[in-house]
């Protein structure tokens, strides 16, 4: 047993769930409760002891293990849960003695950096140096209560005064270089800023990663930030996430900004649920901070072209960073086709043009509500963009624009909103919408996968660790993922393995710590049968479409379980009065003829009769 079962086998979920608040009602076998993830008004969150895992059958439709829970409730990651659930069951986690001196290198990295932010506000408070700095951030209109929450600073333009001090508290040489306060040049060490307002960046656990240093002149460079460090990385930390993280859950919604300045601002209006992605075009790393917080996303970046192009960035990160899931499509005939979609309502605020964040909340949080407020999905803010850039009197441009255009509108999922931006994109390059369709069409045509049969997984394995064995063994099937999902992987520890795995070889090499690499490492012990070239894509094919058969079945049976119990004579939920006079008065919708836990299980049934007509033509 791997130290995560382990963990696993020692905890017990019901209790985990209590233990954040959640108060769970007896359903037969089984327990439910309010969703403590979604505002709702009938109970939709399950909890199965039997199973050691948790589902919710209404807006979230996600579920997992222990694990699952405590990162989506704590908006932590995986490595940064497994401790606090190892202490929890009392497991000594697995640790290497590499591990341990890393970490011990980054703790003092992180001291350091601790130690010069106390020397920095010092500095910005009490020296005469620092009256300028102080001028500047008052004439900014940032009060003193927000200059202390962010731990503003100053770096002094002479040598020894910063070096002193933290020399004083045993900090050498190389730490210093390590930690990015000093660089060497000839005639000795010099600190890297001096003469600037400095920006303390915290990770989202609050621990100072690094600096962001601004001048009070028109000197370049505007802007310096402290080099790539062992704990500093600008592409995958968020200006101001610390103190935002308990807004952006409570509102379910994040506002991401560009400069320091805007985050100040927007706090100390009120408007806490703002980060900033420190001037630079947003990350997948940036963005994998938040999908555990919130999926809505607004993006308030500046409206000249500079920003647009920074928008757009922002909104391909965002695609590609959030949780994604596979969707089953019904058309009109029945037949069930997949779509893979991302998990995240992303939105682009249009600011006044020649004003940044900053200038329109001097103006008031009531215009900065009301711009969230009116915050476009992504696909109208690409409708916009795409008319301003191409000449729609021209045949090309028209082409132009429906071809930029086309695979946005292809992949919503909803077949209304789907036609209703076909039927706009057709008025817009004046043409008819059977044209677009062909072009859609001919777009998304794909080659059919080679023959060949995947064997099945050997007995010391589950059929997902099946799966991960064949993406571990054989890198050629990244290209090749058949809408694979962390959805398809139950156990935590193997949807953080795919999730690394997604994000490239050296985020698996990387991934988690020693306990997430113990896991990886036994899965890749086990012997699995040498499968041809040619055989891999049909291989990783069956051994997903099982994976989602397992998927559906699992939430058939909990369908079953929750219409049982909630039925039950011994409950309260269910009005057989309204049944023995055949009036259904009173009845919830929900248990109506054609109510939604019949449609749900409809519309199971009906994916899972597909999947077993095309196995059946497979063998024919």
């Amino acid at each position: 047993m791997s130290t995560i079962q382990d963990i696993k086998a020692r905890l017990d979920i019901v209790e985990v769930v209590e233990s954040y608040g959640v108060k769970l009602q007896p359903s037969g076998r089984n327990f439910k409760a309010l969703c403590p993830f979604h505002s709702e008004k009938t109970p939709s969150f399950y909890v199965f002891p039997e199973g050691q895992n948790w589902h919710c059958f209404g807006a979230c439709g996600t579920g997992g293990d222990a694990f699952s829970f405590v990162m989506k409730r704590e908006g932590l990651t995986f490595s940064e849960v497994l401790p606090l659930l190892a202490r929890r069951a009392g497991v000594t986690l697995v640790t290497r003695e590499k591990d341990t001196a890393q970490e011990k290198e980054l703790a003092r990295l992180r001291a350091a950096n601790e130690a010069a932010a106390l020397l920095y506000h010092h500095f910005l408070l009490r020296s005469p140096e620092g009256a300028a700095a102080r001028a500047y951030l008052e004439k900014r209109c940032l009060n003193p209560q927000t200059v202390a929450d962010f731990q503003l600073g100053y770096s002094p333009s002479g040598k020894e005064v910063f070096l002193e001090p933290l020399r004083s508290q045993d900090y050498e040489t190389p730490t210093l270089l390590a930690a990015g306060l000093v660089v060497e040049r000839e005639g000795g060490l010099y600190p890297r800023f001096r003469g600037r307002i400095m920006f303390p960046i915290r990770d989202s656990r609050g621990q100072i990663a690094g600096f962001g240093a601004r001048v009070l002149d028109d000197s370049l460079p505007k802007y310096l930030n402290s080099p790539q460090t062992p704990i500093f990385d600008k592409s995958g930390l968020l200006y101001g996430l610390h103190r935002a993280r308990e807004t952006v859950r409570q509102r379910k919604e994040v506002v991401i900004v560009e400069g320091y300045m805007d985050v100040l601002a927007a706090h100390q209006a009120g408007e806490t649920n703002v980060v900033a992605s420190m001037g630079t075009a947003l990350s997948e790393k940036q963005l994998k901070l938040l999908k555990g917080l919130t999926n809505r996303l607004v993006l308030a970046l500046d409206a000249d072209a500079a920003g647009e192009e920074a928008t757009w960035r922002g909104v391909v990160a965002a695609e590609q960073a959030m949780e994604r899931k596979v969707v089953p499509q019904v058309n009109w005939r029945g037949w069930v086709r997949y779509q893979e979609t991302t998990d995240a309502e992303i939105r682009v605020m249009t600011l006044p043009s020649g004003q940044d964040p900053d200038d329109v909340l001097k103006d008031g949080s009531s215009t900065w509500s009301r711009l969230v407020t009116e915050a476009q999905p992504v696909i109208e803010h690409l409708f916009l963009r795409t008319t301003s850039q191409e000449d729609l009197t021209q045949p090309q441009g028209k082409s132009e624009a429906a071809k930029r255009l086309l695979p946005y509108v292809a992949a919503i999922i909803d077949p209304v909103q789907r036609a209703h931006y076909l039927q706009k994109l057709a008025r817009l390059v004046q043409v008819d919408t059977e044209t677009l369709k062909r072009m859609m069409a001919a777009a998304g045509r794909k080659t059919r996968a080679e023959k060949g049969e995947a064997p099945l997984p050997s007995p010391k394995e589950t059929l997902e660790e099946y799966c991960l064995n064949l993406l571990l063994r054989y890198p050629q099937l990244r290209g090749v993922r058949q809408h694979l999902s962390p959805e398809h992987f139950e156990a935590s520890e193997n949807r953080e393995l795919f999730i690394a795995w997604s994000q490239g070889e050296q985020a698996l090499t990387d991934s988690g710590d020693a306990s997430l690499q113990e896991h990886r490492e036994r899965l890749l012990s086990i012997d699995i049968p040498p499968l041809e070239e040619k055989v891999l894509p049909r291989a990783l094919k069956d051994c997903v479409e099982r994976l989602e058969e397992r998927r559906l079945k699992r939430r058939k049976e909990w369908e079953r379980l929750r219409l049982s119990e909630e039925v039950d004579p011994a409950g309260k939920d269910f009005p057989f009065a309204a049944l023995l006079d055949g009036s259904l008065e009173g009845m919830d919708d929900k248990f109506r003829p054609g109510g939604e836990l019949q449609r749900q299980g409809i519309d199971i049934n009906t994916q899972l009769r597909d999947i077993y007509k095309g196995r059946q033509k497979k063998k024919g």
